[in-house]
């Protein structure tokens, strides 16, 4: 089997591309699973690298799980239930857990379809900017089953409660603007300017110093599920570190030149 990411360095920016355009980046097993995890941890350790886009090669972003995976494991059943539950924490929980706790910002640039587990793909990551052809859908319900891969803690906190109760209890598509609308993506380009897009906004992300994008990304992180008394604590470790940096110094001079 090929190599499930693509992965490609432009200056801070790292650009991982979902490939497999004949099953429309559909996440079928744990090689794909680990290929993800893999190219996450790549990342994190590289200190040279400042914001990473996710896209999909083809004509989709990612059609979420393999629909004739899931039958065949249905005909051919022969563990236990209970196995099932191991599958998901060894397998996808683990990609999830890598692109959501990575401490570099993230893009999603939805080039087509983003279903089911691709819609929660999408929403790991920090900003979405899709192409105008991009469809999205919390479908599971479309299938018999649940959100399993973190889309009902993810999806309500980027558009609220009602909108992604309705997306889930309906598993319906929504177009690219009704995205623009609901806030599940902040810009719709035509499909010919989806790269140059996500670069331009990786660009204005990366131009800002690491360490402070990567410590206000944990602290945003953190705020999700922490009562503000532990925020705060947390960001004055964080600050004294900041303060301490040579950016800190190299910017605030910059500033204090220019307006003199």
């Amino acid at each position: 089997m090929s190599e499930f990411i693509q992965f490609e360095q432009q200056g801070g920016v790292a650009i991982l591309t979902l490939d497999a355009p004949d099953t429309r980046n559909a996440l079928s097993g744990p090689e794909q699973f680990e290929a993800l995890e893999r190219a996450c941890r790549r990342i994190q350790v590289d200190r040279s690298i400042r914001v990473a886009i996710l896209t999909g090669a083809g004509k989709a972003f990612c059609a979420g799980g393999d629909v004739k995976l899931m039958l065949q494991r249905v005909r051919e059943r022969t563990e236990q239930a209970i196995e099932e539950r191991y599958r998901y924490q060894e397998g996808i929980h683990r990609m999830v857990l890598a692109l959501h706790n990575l401490e570099v910002p993230t893009i999603a640039a939805v080039n087509g379809a983003a279903i089911g587990a691709g819609l929660d793909l999408a929403c790991l990551c920090d900003l979405r900017v899709c192409s105008e052809r991009a469809v999205f859908a919390e479908s599971f319900v479309k299938v018999g089953i649940i959100p399993g891969d973190g889309g009902a803690w993810l999806l309500q906190r980027i558009i609220g409660q009602a909108r992604a109760a309705e997306m889930t209890f309906t598993g319906d598509t929504i177009d690219a603007q009704t995205a623009l609308a609901y806030g599940l993506v902040s810009k719709v380009v035509p499909g010919e300017q989806l790269r140059d897009e996500a670069l331009a906004l990786a660009a204005r992300v990366a131009a800002n110093p690491p360490h402070a994008l990567r410590m206000a990304k944990r602290l945003m992180r953190e705020s999700a599920h922490s009562r503000l008394e532990s925020i705060l604590e947390m960001s004055a470790a964080y600050q004294a570190l900041a303060h301490a940096t040579d950016d800190h110094r190299a910017c605030v001079e910059h500033i204090v030149k220019r307006i003199g």
